[in-house]
């Protein structure tokens, strides 16, 4: 029994669209139309993601927040003893999102035809990624896929919280920035031509301060489209080059030389790294593979580059931390920490506890910047604001001064 996805019409003649399971398309334009509803399009789940038309990726068509909620759902009723069938059809059932119901249906139908949960999570490889599908195949063969679930619904969940975390912080100043930028530039573009326009038709000389603002203002109104339109297209162009490997790393590593920014992305990643390696070892994946996977999740070149590198170390049979530690990207006391792990025989606790660290270090780091930002863009609106008013008043004092 399969997944399909159909588009159909009512008696009403309004088109109607959803998922149906069934053994074939035409056993399921069947039961369309003993529902009253004429079949316009019936095709299988698998068969349209594999040829492009249905396109699913973690990024869009499964957001974080629904893979979190998928997992915890899951977790919670394959915990609660129910066969893994019974409760992907629950799942199903319960999401009001038709793109994830056609995949949770599609993933039940391979598992009921005697396949692994794993193998049909590897049928929508943008929808889970391999952290995710590793796990769950961890837990299989180990028999544990509920608490692994369990540890997947949290991983999840924390990644999830940490995305909503920094977006909401970043909508006070990314608004703030937004109205300063677009009042200041209204003022120099309509309003200040206007008011200083008296002044130059006087022919007097004006304070150096007045021709500053009248040559930006006129330099906005002559330019300002063609400055936008380059700037928009030299944006265009420097994401354009960052898809390519050497100017990425070149990027990617001046980045981790920016004192403040370095630390960031050092920290940010370090946590994604860590958080991944100690989900993967806690499930029992061998630990090259949990070092190849876990470097998926690193997003700066070099550092990913320095994990595969640490990786070939391993496998020659040197220590994880010293490995890592040969970089210099990662911090001391997260290789501190894994050392001390692998010696004790606690290696997922000691990673835990290394992307506990490294997360909370990223949030007082991000609060602190957002602290510090915030102010900064009130003040440097009022300094240009407050140039804007001198220029404008400076000649006003100088006629009232040859007035008296």
């Amino acid at each position: 029994m399969g997944a399909f996805e159909y588009t159909a019409v009512d008696a009403a003649g309004k088109e109607r669209k959803g998922v149906l399971e069934g053994e074939t398309a035409r056993q399921v334009r069947q039961l369309l139309r003993e529902k009253s509803l004429f079949p316009l399009d019936v095709a299988e789940v698998k068969e349209k993601a594999d040829d492009g038309h249905f396109s699913i990726s973690f990024g869009g068509g499964i957001s974080a927040a629904d893979l979190a909620m998928f997992t915890r759902q899951l977790a919670t009723l394959v915990n609660a003893a129910l066969p893994l069938e019974t409760a992907l059809k629950a799942v199903a059932e319960q999401t009001e999102h038709p793109k994830i119901q056609s995949i949770v249906l599609s993933v039940r139908s391979r598992v009921m035809e005697g396949h692994t949960f794993a193998d049909g999570l590897k049928d929508f490889p943008k929808a889970f990624p391999e952290l995710y599908i590793a796990t769950v195949a961890a837990g299989e063969q180990s028999g544990h896929l509920d608490t692994v679930l369990e540890r997947l619904a949290d991983y999840t969940e924390a990644r999830q919280e940490l995305r909503q975390k920094v977006q909401q912080a970043m909508i006070y100043p990314a608004v703030l920035i937004v109205l300063a930028f677009g009042i200041v530039t209204l003022m120099l573009v309509y309003v200040v031509p206007k008011v200083v326009g008296v002044f130059t038709d006087s022919g007097r000389e004006l304070p150096a301060m007045t021709r500053v603002l009248i040559g930006v203002s006129e330099f906005l109104q002559s330019y300002g489209l063609l400055l936008g339109i380059i700037l928009v297209i030299a944006g265009f162009a420097f994401n354009r080059m960052l898809q390519y490997p050497e100017p990425r790393r070149a990027f990617d590593k001046a980045l981790l030389k920016i004192p403040l920014v370095g630390r960031l992305v050092r920290g940010f990643n370090t946590a994604r790294f860590t958080r991944t390696f100690s989900i993967l070892t806690g499930a029992g994946v061998p630990v090259l593979d949990c070092l190849r996977i876990s470097s998926e999740v690193i997003v700066n070149t070099p550092m990913k580059i320095a994990v595969e590198e640490a990786s070939n170390r391993v496998r020659e049979g040197a220590p994880i931390g010293a490995s890592l530690a040969k970089s210099g990207y990662f911090p001391p006391i997260c290789v501190h920490l894994i050392a001390s792990g692998e010696s004790s025989g606690q290696l997922e606790n000691m990673l835990g506890r290394a992307a506990h660290n490294q997360e909370r270090e990223m949030d007082g780091l991000i609060a602190t910047m957002l602290g510090i930002l915030e102010p900064a863009v009130i003040v440097g609106m009022g300094i240009i604001v407050t140039f804007i008013v001198l220029s404008i008043l400076l000649p006003i004092f100088q006629l009232n001064e040859l007035v008296g």
